[in-house]
């Protein structure tokens, strides 16, 4: 029973991300569809993509820091409301205009859910446990991109962008299971604000350096990932249209995810992520350089794999540095931060790109990145594997 109940937890929650991947996958799918349709100029259609990024942004913060004060349960079947809301109203969109609000309104729930759901998965196991699950929920973001791909390739040529979206909004038959099926943990709240709490000195270095590293990994992420097809066509790798590219590279995040929660425990969750930027680094070199669609295949599934193994390292690492108290803002003041870094990643490509640099150049920009993360993260991270008793105390801090 208790078995079934962890897990049960782990669902849940992983649910949850799933539906958040597929809505940012599905993005990206429509996109070419709106462009054609609405006859779209490239800044319009970059304003589609800010708006997301921009409505994440506001979302992390402001969901994070009313997570600590009103309970992570409500906030975060707040944000999958709002979600799933937004993907409805954007079924009747229109134009492009009302389709930017909306999709800036549903950026919100999106970067609101995020922090919230990691934090009440910290909040609910300890130690090497609480690593793991927190890496496995975010395995699940890996899945909703699978299933967002099955979505765009066999079912949206049918029935059209407008009912595949509708889809996805059905999410807020989701929210009524959470009410039923979602433990909440008890929020201890601070004297000051929570968002004050989390830049006094005490935990202002914490807060900046790990805004740094999600800053790092979402711009090097988003960067890559939403670039990387137009870069291949570039080269002359029509590849990476086909449905079997666009899974390999979905397939391959899976098992990035396992092996990151089999080492919780092995190792610090330090040497951990240490260990998936390199393997990115070494990944992004090696793509940036293929000649063949072989290697393309070969070493966009390696970036895949290390990419989001770290991401999910991440995951598991950040909230179990701030005390119960602040966890949900502290998790969403990162992530906030680190969604500017999302957004200026592909617009910072463009750029590049316009100056004709080549391929591998613009690659390096990412490795350097990577590597100054690598160094924030050898020298400015401090991460204990606090014992249960310790680990009471540092809570109770807060």
């Amino acid at each position: 029973m208790q078995l079934f109940k962890k897990y049960r937890l782990l669902t849940v929650i992983g649910t949850a991300w799933l539906f958040d991947a597929m809505d940012v996958a599905m993005l990206s799918f429509i996109m070419p569809l709106i462009k054609k349709e609405w006859q779209l100029a490239p800044a319009q259609l970059g304003m589609v993509s800010a708006a997301t990024s921009l409505g994440m942004v506001v979302g992390a913060i402001i969901c994070g820091v009313l997570a600590d004060r009103i309970g992570r349960k409500k906030v975060l079947i707040y944000t999958l409301a709002l979600f799933s809301i937004g993907n409805l109203l954007l079924t009747i969109t229109p134009n492009v205009g009302l389709f930017i609000a909306v999709r800036f309104l549903t950026g919100i729930g999106l970067g609101g859910e995020l922090p919230v759901a990691a934090t009440l998965v910290a909040d609910s196991y300890q130690g090497t446990e609480r690593s793991r699950m927190l890496v496995l929920a975010d395995s699940f973001w890996a899945i909703g991109w699978i299933v967002a791909s099955l979505l765009a390739f066999w079912v949206m040529p049918v029935i059209g962008w407008r009912l595949t979206v509708l889809i996805t909004a059905v999410t807020i038959l989701y929210t009524l299971l959470l009410r039923r099926h979602l433990p909440d943990t008890p929020v201890r709240t601070t004297k000051k604000p929570s968002w004050r709490v989390v830049w006094q000195p005490e935990y202002r270095r914490m807060t900046i350096t790990m805004a740094a590293l999600w800053f790092i990994v979402m711009l090097t992420y988003y960067g890559m990932f939403l670039w990387l097809p137009s870069l291949l066509v570039l080269r002359g790798f029509p590849i990476v249209h086909s449905f079997n590219y666009t899974l390999l590279m979905s397939l391959a995040q899976l098992p990035g995810y396992y092996l990151a929660a089999y080492l919780m425990g092995k190792m610090s969750r330090k040497v951990v992520l240490m260990i998936y930027l390199t393997g990115t680094i070494l990944s992004a070199l090696a793509f940036s350089f293929a000649s063949s669609n072989g290697a393309v295949l070969m070493s966009g599934a390696w970036l895949s794999f290390f990419d989001l193994g770290a991401w999910g390292t991440l995951i598991a690492l950040t909230p179990s540095l701030f005390p119960q108290a602040i966890r949900g803002t502290g998790m969403g003041t990162a992530q906030s931060i680190g969604r500017i870094g999302a957004t200026i990643g592909p617009y910072m490509v463009g750029m590049l790109l316009q100056f004709k640099l080549p391929i591998p150049v613009i690659f390096s920009v990412f490795v350097v990145m990577l590597l100054i993360g690598i160094g924030i993260l050898v020298f400015a991270v401090v991460d204990p594997e606090l014992s249960p008793d310790e680990e009471l105390a540092h809570e109770l801090k807060g």
